[in-house]
Formats: C-alpha cells, sequence, structure tokens
C-alpha cells in the first residue's frame, strides 16, 4: 500500500501546482503570513511533538549534534514563522520576463520565469526544514512533497498539519503541501521512481541519505553531498578579526554543515596566530587536530592524518594545516573541499580578491564567518537546500532558484523559410 499512496499524493501535487502555478503574488503572500501565524498560535502543540521526537532519539542513543538540529526551541518557531514571513514579502519572480530581443525577422524574442512544478524534499533531522521548503515552493508557484526522517516524524507531522490548514483557510489547494505519512524507506524508493509527477528532487542530510538517493532516483537530483568548510587566514591577516571570525565558524553551531571544519594557516603568521587561538579554541572544549608544522608550534595538539582534511565532523573538532602561500592554500581547498564554503582573512584586497576568483565553491566569504552561507542571512528568506552541483543553482536555494526560464516569443504573422 505504500507504493499505492505515495503515487496518489504525487498526483495529487501535480494537480495543485497546475492551480498554485497560476497563484497571484497577493494569494500566496497571504497564505504564507497565515502559515507564520499558525505556526505561533500553535506553538505548545508543536513542542509537545516535538517531545516525543526527542525522547525517541535519546532512547536511540543518537548524537548531541542530531538532537540538537530535532529540538524546536520557542525560539526556532518563532524564526520558522519570521522566515514564512520574510518569504511573503519577498518579490515574485513568477512570470517575470527578461532579456527580450528584436530579431532580423521582427520576431521578439525572451525569457519567462516559470515554477519548476512539484519539488520532493527528502531530508533528515531538521523539522524547520519542513516550514522553510513549503514557504519557498508556495511562494515560487510551486508543490511540495515532503518526506522527513523518521527520528522527526511526529515534529514533521505537527508541522505539516497546521501549515496545511491555513493554506487550506486561504483558498489554496492544501495538496500543494503534501507529507509522506510512513517512515518506511520504501517510500522514499517509490518518490525516487515517479519521473512523470515530481520534477526535481532535494535531499538535505548526511552523505549516506544523499548518495543514495542520487543512485536510486530517475528525477534531476539537487544536492550537496557534505560540507568540508575552510578558512584561510593570510598574511595580512587582522588577527583580532581572525580570532573572532574562526571562533564562530568552529563554535558557533558545530553541528551545521556550514562551520568550519579545517582551518589553514599562512606560515608568515602561524607563530603569532595559532597559539592564542588554539588556546581560545581548546577553552571551548574544540579538539584539535594539527599537521606537522602547526604541532611543532603548538606541543600537545593530535596529528591530522590524511582523511582530516576530508572530514565534516558536524562537532568540536578542528584540523589545522600550515601552508606556505596562498597557491596552497587553494590548491589544498580544491583538493579537500566539498564545493560548499570557504572564507579568507586579510586586510590585502589583491590577494582578497584572487581568492574570490581561484577558489570554486558556491559561497566565498572575506573577513566573515562560513555561518553566514545561508539562505536566511543571504536575503533569500530562508532556503530550500545548498547546491554544490553545477547547474541551474550554486549555494544556497531560494525562492527564485526554484523557478527557471522558458523562452517567449512574439510574432506578427512570421513564418520560417
Amino acid at each position: 500500500m505504500v507504493a499505492a499512496d505515495v503515487k496518489t499524493i504525487a498526483h495529487q501535487a501535480r494537480i495543485a501546482s497546475r492551480e498554485i502555478a497560476t497563484a497571484s503574488n497577493e494569494t500566496k503572500a497571504n497564505a504564507l503570513k497565515e502559515m507564520a501565524s499558525a505556526l505561533r498560535e500553535n506553538t505548545t502543540f508543536l513542542q509537545e511533538e516535538n517531545k516525543k521526537d526527542i525522547h525517541g532519539a535519546k532512547e536511540k542513543g543518537l548524537p548531541k549534534a542530531m538532537i540538537d538540529r530535532l529540538t524546536l526551541t520557542e525560539k526556532v518557531i518563532e524564526s520558522m514563522a519570521a522566515a514564512l514571513d520574510e518569504i511573503a514579502d519577498l518579490p515574485d519572480p513568477v512570470g517575470k520576463i527578461s532579456n527580450m530581443t528584436r530579431r532580423p525577422n521582427g520576431l521578439l524574442v525572451g525569457r519567462m520565469r516559470i515554477p519548476l512544478g512539484v519539488i520532493g524534499m527528502i531530508y533528515e533531522s531538521r523539522p524547520n526544514v519542513t516550514s522553510d521548503a513549503a514557504g519557498l515552493c508556495i511562494k515560487s508557484g510551486n508543490a511540495v512533497i515532503l518526506r522527513g526522517g523518521s527520528e522527526a516524524f511526529n515534529s514533521n507531522m505537527a508541522i505539516a498539519k497546521i501549515l496545511r490548514q491555513a493554506l487550506e483557510g486561504s483558498g489554496i489547494n492544501p495538496n500543494a503541501m503534501s507529507i509522506i505519512p510512513v517512515t518506511d524507506r520504501s517510500a522514499v524508493m517509490e518518490m525516487l521512481t515517479l519521473e512523470d509527477d515530481i520534477d526535481l528532487i532535494i535531499p538535505r542530510g548526511g552523505e549516506d541519505l544523499i548518495r543514495t538517493v542520487v543512485k536510486n532516483s530517475r528525477i534531476p537530483v539537487l544536492k550537496h553531498y557534505k560540507g568540508v568548510c575552510h578558512i584561510f587566514v593570510d598574511r595580512d591577516a587582522d588577527l583580532d578579526k581572525a580570532y573572532k571570525i574562526c571562533l564562530n565558524a568552529k563554535v558557533g553551531r558545530p553541528s551545521v554543515c556550514n562551520a568550519m571544519e579545517t582551518l589553514l594557516v599562512d606560515a608568515e603568521i602561524a607563530d603569532r596566530f595559532l597559539p592564542e587561538m588554539i588556546r581560545q579554541f581548546k577553552e571551548c572544549d574544540v579538539e584539535i587536530r594539527g599537521c606537522e608544522r602547526a604541532a611543532n608550534l603548538i606541543p600537545g595538539i593530535k596529528n591530522a592524518t590524511e582523511q582530516d582534511w576530508y572530514e565534516e565532523y558536524l562537532d568540536l573538532i578542528l584540523a589545522i594545516k600550515v601552508v606556505d602561500t596562498m597557491k596552497e592554500a587553494i590548491d589544498h581547498i580544491a583538493k579537500y573541499g566539498s564545493n560548499h564554503t570557504e572564507a579568507i582573512i586579510t586586510e590585502n584586497y589583491s590577494r582578497a580578491m584572487e581568492f574570490l576568483k581561484l577558489v570554486d565553491s558556491s559561497t566565498v566569504l572575506v573577513n566573515a564567518s562560513t555561518r553566514f552561507s545561508d539562505g536566511g542571512e543571504f536575503g533569500l528568506g530562508a532556503e530550500v537546500g545548498i547546491s554544490t552541483s553545477k547547474i541551474h543553482a550554486y549555494g544556497p536555494m531560494g525562492v527564485e532558484h526554484l523557478t527557471i526560464e522558458k523562452f517567449i516569443c512574439f510574432g506578427d504573422g512570421q513564418i520560417r523559410q
């Protein structure tokens, strides 16, 4: 019955996608505002359902980082509602016409933005993804089918129930936002075969989940496997800025994909920078794994292995490497990075611009924490995911990235000779 149920949900989402694709910006914005209000009004209910998931997660011995992602505090629920309000106020990309040009034969040719259609979201742990994905898809005129992880089942079902009721109350087909109401893994496998009803799959979670989705999907997949994020502290860095930025990037929230995992330090300033930096890290219980040169500067730290440079720890663990040049830092990022987020700390404009140009990641920052690599922080309202696939979207994905352009033509009786 699981396969039949998933097919029915997908078919209903396809029907709803045709309706919401033509909804006015006012209709969609009003619905999103109602969805935000509904979350706020049901905070107690959401937390009661969330407690069931937290209890189950602790019983299963899930890592602290995963439980952190799972927890719906009042602050998290308010941030979910605030994101929906912000998305509601964003410009509507649907129907936007651009690049109109007159051809020699008189045809007027341009591009128009349209929704992708039906988005399938497969994700783990974070219940806020349920709300963010729904908001972004509704705003961009898409229907969305959500399939969260079993560890957040009660939280996701509660959020979906509230948001679907708000949608229906706003006059929008509630099937524009659907959730798979089972934890059976076969539901995911079935989703991945429904290429006639689902246009794009976006997986969010651990690398194993994403690789499984990519391997089994008949539908295009937009994904990032992991976030091995780097900060390079350049020889021309302001060290006070560097201490503050690096500490935030590692310690602020180590369980997320935009946390720094490897710190690269220019050899010219390593002896001045690393002792104080590592002291601050150790005060925050960060385990340091350093290259041989770092270990020589700071006796007692663990030696990094080759595997450490590839690692997404998602924990209070940090790899440190001392490099002789910026080119060596960039080469290290190219070899071991995941095209997610990198940063340089420097007061040298030319070197900053060179780093921006040569580092091939989806987000590159100068003198700022990697933790800013986020749709909300970039003004997208929220993000439906982060793409490190070089297709139509690269980096955090917001409303516009859930649309695509089609060609439109205006003629006056032209025929092709």
